[in-house]
């Protein structure tokens, strides 16, 4: 059978009728994110600027997160004493310097926010503040439509928590350090609120998402935050990782 020839009206549509079509979705099954297109697993984003968290499934991804993992310290937590979220600075400030999206006018909410979420919208006036978006949860498996009004449904969860990071050595960072962790993209995962709030200031030990799929590249998420600030994680904690992967 001849093939149709296409449309000349078709091949000449401009690029501007393409730019609102919604991303496809991940070929891992994390589904879609924000402008920076479909979530990505730990592995493919170290840097923490791209959307969300996948799965890690091939075998060989599994081989090099356990290698990964492999390199964590380990030592005993220490007591919660000093501990104060202004230990780690202003809440979500843009000028904590030396990580991503630092410094854009933009507060660090609404930057993880634009970069996980789906359909995102924005405040009348500006390329902020977003007021609404649709968000694939790692944590859960489930989609969420979202809009600022009922603000704690979606959470920007610290992957290493900052009480956690104080128990095992950030009390004796400088102020720029902690500044830097609070509000670092590798470390920030917009997500589900009441699983954020069940999880609290838990080790991977004590806490692992509900969605069994994505616990490997959360493990793998909270190693590469452990080792980019040269942070040691708990024996137990790590050997709960390395279970999440195979090892």
């Amino acid at each position: 059978m001849r093939s149709r020839p296409v449309p000349t009206a078709l091949l000449l549509l401009p690029a501007v009728a393409l730019a609102g079509c919604t991303p496809a979705p991940d070929p891992a099954g994390g589904g879609t994110g924000g402008p920076n297109g479909a979530v990505q697993g730990p592995l493919t984003n170290p840097e923490g600027v791209r959307p969300g968290l996948a799965p890690i499934d091939p075998a060989a991804d599994r081989a090099a997160a356990r290698a990964l993992l492999d390199r964590l310290g380990t030592r005993g937590r220490g007591p919660r004493t000093g501990y104060d979220r202004k230990e780690f600075g202003p809440a979500w400030t843009d000028t904590a310097d030396g990580v991503p999206m630092a410094r854009n006018g933009c507060d660090t909410r609404n930057d993880v926010l634009r970069r996980d979420g789906g359909q995102v919208r924005f405040r009348a006036g500006s390329d902020c503040v977003v007021v609404s978006m649709t968000l694939r949860d790692p944590y859960t498996g489930k989609d969420i439509a979202w809009k600022k009004e009922k603000a704690a449904e979606v959470q920007i969860d610290h992957v290493v928590p900052l009480s956690y990071a104080w128990q095992l050595g950030a009390d004796r960072w400088d102020a720029a350090k902690r500044r830097r962790l609070a509000n670092d993209t590798l470390n920030l995962l917009a997500v589900d609120g009441p699983a954020n709030s069940a999880k609290g200031d838990s080790g991977p030990a004590s806490w692992l998402p509900p969605h069994r799929g994505v616990r490997c590249a959360y493990a793998v998420r909270f190693a590469q935050v452990a080792l980019k600030y040269e942070l040691p994680v708990t024996a137990p904690d790590k050997a709960a990782m390395l279970a999440q992967c195979g090892g």
